[in-house]
């Protein structure tokens, strides 16, 4: 009998308690979506002559705000604070080009790939290097915790050739100025940023080496670990953006014209 009534009384005080609200709930109160965007990654994320962000991926973020219903504000991030922005509260999401590892998702939560990269060897006219082997023996250098870092790291040490070295940057703009400097020969990034480099010639002398031989590194938004409620919203506005042709547009407008990459996996899912 006393067992019943404990039982009652339970289900009674659950019933009269307020569901707990979520982080999806807590954005659409709050009125704002806070972003983690890379700015010295373009076409993803930089700024123009004004100063103001621009990109794919702020493009991407005020998409997300619109559809929550929420104004976009854009929080300037590193590569190496994308998790650590979300952690500590400063972020609600990262739009940020984030590589979907096993590892990063012991500590944050992914939704399914927005977008995926293809990467290239970029280095210096005139240093005969023209493909990924053809950096053995020179200075390499990448943007700390990236996926090409990490990848560019490994083929450095298991090249074993003590002529050759690998350098971490904090950013990626620090990594094409060491590179236009002769501090570091030849880097390993995404084809869009590599185009984009070259073509705007901000820094001098820089060309392609080459196409590097990676997975297709697909790319996610992260959110806190724990927020399940939001992770699902974002894979659906994944799937409507895909849908309803606005990837598409996004692809066309920031990388350019032709076929956007395929986020889906074969046997994995579509």
């Amino acid at each position: 009998m006393f067992r019943k009534l404990a039982v009652f009384a339970a289900l009674a005080v659950a019933a009269a308690s307020p569901a707990a609200a979520d982080q999806l709930d807590d954005i659409i109160s709050s009125g704002k979506l806070r972003c983690a965007v890379v700015l010295d990654f373009p076409p993803m994320g930089s700024r123009d002559a004004s100063n103001e962000p621009i990109g794919f991926d702020v493009d991407y973020c005020n998409d997300l705000a619109k559809a929550l219903g929420v104004t976009a504000e854009i929080v300037e991030t590193p590569f190496p604070d994308r998790i650590p922005a979300l952690i500590s509260g400063r972020a609600d999401v990262g739009v940020a080009s984030t590589s979907d590892t096993l590892e990063r998702a012991k500590t944050i939560g992914f939704s399914i790939p927005y977008f995926a990269f293809t990467f290239v060897v970029l280095t210096r006219e005139g240093l005969g290097i023209d493909s990924y082997e053809s950096q053995k023996g020179h200075k390499t250098g990448s943007v700390a915790g990236t996926y090409e870092a990490i990848r560019l790291e490994e083929s450095v040490n298991g090249w074993n050739d003590p002529a050759g070295s690998f350098q971490s940057f904090q950013s990626q703009a620090d990594v094409f100025l060491a590179l236009a400097q002769g501090q570091i020969d030849s880097t390993v990034v995404t084809s869009t940023v590599a185009v984009e480099t070259v073509k705007n010639d901000k820094f001098k002398g820089l060309t392609i080496g080459g196409e590097a031989p990676y997975v297709v590194d697909h790319v996610a938004l992260i959110a806190l670990r724990q927020e399940q409620g939001f992770i699902n919203y974002l894979n659906l506005f994944v799937n409507q953006q895909v849908r309803t042709g606005r990837y598409k547009e996004l692809f066309d407008k920031w990388i350019g014209t032709g076929t956007p990459p395929d986020l889906t996996i074969p046997g994995v899912y579509r």
